[in-house]
């Protein structure tokens, strides 16, 4: 008799984003002429940077020939690529010996769970990211949630939360948009140094910050590469969300209780579970880092920022209180006594604008909407008009 995975049990009935999908087609099958506008999932929606999309479609074309042509790539990732991400994502503070591509942060959030044991329980943000939760459910552990709220600042309160061997930790974080501080993350490594705790660091929002004084990578911070590794991605670096590239940084100090070392068991999970990303997305991701490729990329965020502070005026001529848009392209909508889920189907039914419960992101998001700033210039300014005329 085959058994069920018991932890898939513990799951919500669905994944936060396929029921926001199923109820929206709900409403398009009664209304399939209802003008939506998705204020929802963190999806890019502006073309690939020319000089990026240019040099893979060369690359693509050489595969036609036989002195072009290549398979099975470096299942740790195209050196060219490593060689570029340690200098210009992390200035030499990683090694690209320390680096592995993948094909995206989401895939590398999964396969991380494979390193640790079950006993090991890991805290999240509370708001959080449900990949975070959702993969720790399924392999067993227990979730430990530290609430981060307009009251301390959207960073957990590090003397009081329960503490756990493992910590996801998004900054800018995903759904708030709050860009933690440089004392901050020196408090969160110093933490994890004393409860001999390891930080699973996803920056896959690095690029919109704008403060020259906000860490972008949690190895700026001191003592970092002792508790740490990070989570990086192409997809809101560049567009690369239907591209799919990403990487993970390990350094070769962070250690298990027995001192052996992380990245030697994570060479082999990835060399057993997967046979690397494109050739042709990670040619592409060449391209992302190259000078021309860089500016583009820099005039990729400005875009989603400006579009995140048109929906934010409206909201602020409302009364409500908004938070994140400034250094994440998300808003985070504070909306007191109102139940999320209600007022995400009053804005679905009644606007025909879709956004995210913030209750689908943990306890603390409750009376939150989180709305997204991914959209065409034009309809970000039909959503804004949208939301000046909506009762919230």
């Amino acid at each position: 008799m085959v058994v069920r995975n018991p932890h898939l049990a513990r799951l919500p009935g669905s994944y936060l984003f396929s029921e926001i999908g199923q109820r929206v087609a709900t409403l398009r099958k009664a209304r399939p002429d209802a003008p939506l506008i998705r204020l929802s999932i963190g999806d890019t929606t502006e073309p690939l940077p020319p000089s990026v999309a240019a040099h893979m479609g060369e690359r693509a074309q050489a595969m036609a020939s036989q002195a072009g042509y290549v398979g099975y790539g470096p299942e740790r990732g195209m050196e060219p690529l490593r060689q570029l991400l340690s200098s210009a994502v992390y200035q030499g503070r990683i090694a690209p010996d320390e680096l592995f591509v993948s094909d995206g942060a989401k895939c590398d959030i999964g396969r991380l769970q494979l390193l640790f044991d079950p006993s090991c329980s890991v805290a999240v943000q509370d708001p959080a990211y449900p990949a975070y939760v959702d993969t720790s459910l399924v392999a067993g552990r227990k979730v430990v949630y530290w609430p981060c709220t307009p009251e301390n600042g959207f960073f957990p309160d590090l003397d009081t939360v329960e503490p756990a061997p493992l910590i996801f930790f998004c900054s800018p974080a995903n759904p708030t948009g709050a860009a933690a501080t440089r004392d901050q993350l020196q408090r969160l490594v110093e933490y994890a140094h004393a409860h001999r705790s390891i930080i699973l660091y996803d920056s896959a929002y690095a690029p919109f910050v704008r403060d020259s004084q906000t860490p972008r990578s949690i190895f700026e911070i001191d003592g970092a590469r002792q508790v740490a590794l990070e989570i990086g991605s192409f997809s809101k670096l560049a567009g690369f969300t239907g591209v799919r590239l990403g990487w993970t940084a390990i350094p070769r100090e962070l250690s298990f209780a027995d001192g052996s070392p992380l990245a030697t068991d994570w060479s082999r999970i990835i060399t057993t579970f997967f046979n690397g990303a494109s050739c042709l997305s990670q040619w592409g991701g060449v391209a992302c880092l190259q000078p021309d490729g860089l500016q583009a990329i820099d005039q990729l965020a400005t875009y989603y920022l400006s579009n995140a502070a048109l929906l934010r005026a409206p909201l602020e001529a409302a009364g409500l209180s908004v938070y994140g848009g400034r250094q994440a392209p998300y808003l985070w909508v504070h909306t007191p006594g109102r139940d999320s889920w209600e007022l995400f189907a009053h804005l679905l039914h009644t606007a025909h604008l879709v956004v995210v419960p913030g209750a689908g992101f943990g306890p603390s998001g409750r009376n939150f909407l989180r709305l997204s700033a991914f959209g065409t210039r034009p309809s970000m300014e039909e959503a804004a008009h949208r939301l000046a005329a909506a009762t919230i």
